[in-house]
């Protein structure tokens, strides 16, 4: 008689749910287009005539390799005395390590803390009184006593395709960096305290 050759059958390796959820968890944090980066830190500070000379000045003591950009105005507000193309205000934008090693010393200048209402999607804003209150600046006789408004913007890579002038394509809403991201880079990055957003309480 003969004999059938049996053959050998093997078994697909059993996959748990648990490493479906894992391996997929893992293949999203080594997507390089859904990092979180800074893209830049702009600095500004409002000013008209002498007013204005002194935040260009202060913006070069901040920032003294850099030169500030003046703003003027684009409108016509009587109430202000305020024209067009008459010079507003004064701004300075930095990029990569300059930005970051930049922004880590205006967050020791307010405590490094913010409020969540200061933060809203791909950025967030705050102000600085003095900028006295920066570690390592001195008080300059020739600017006295100002303030200044800091935005930081958050991007992920792709953010170009639509700033492109030829073929402009729509940057997809899961492309934006929402502001528990913005909140959860800052707190792994420079230990930022965010203070939560007040909540209204039902009568």
């Amino acid at each position: 008689m003969n004999q059938e050759l049996e053959q050998p059958t093997t078994e697909a390796p059993h996959t748990t749910e648990s490493q479906t959820v894992t391996n997929s968890g893992k293949a999203a944090s080594e997507n390089k287009m859904r990092e979180v980066f800074i893209e830049k830190v702009i600095l500004s500070c409002g000013g008209v005539d002498k007013e204005l000379e002194k935040a260009k000045a202060l913006l070069e003591y901040l920032v003294p390799e850099r030169k500030p950009q003046v703003i003027a105005s684009t409108k016509r507000i009587p109430a202000f005395n305020v024209r067009p193309a008459l010079e507003v205000g004064t701004r300075v934008t930095l990029r990569g390590a300059k930005a970051l090693e930049l922004l880590k010393k205006l967050l020791g200048g307010i405590d490094n803390t913010l409020k969540e209402k200061q933060i809203a999607p791909n950025h967030l804003s705050f102000g600085i009184k003095e900028y006295i209150e920066i570690p390592g600046m001195e008080y300059q006789r020739e600017i006295g006593i100002r303030g200044f408004n800091t935005t930081v913007v958050f991007a992920r890579k792709g953010i170009r395709v639509n700033r492109k002038k030829i073929k402009q394509g729509h940057l997809a809403e899961k492309q934006h960096v929402t502001v528990p991201e913005i909140m959860t880079y800052l707190k792994d990055n420079f230990k930022t305290h965010i203070l939560p957003r007040r909540r209204k309480t039902e009568e």
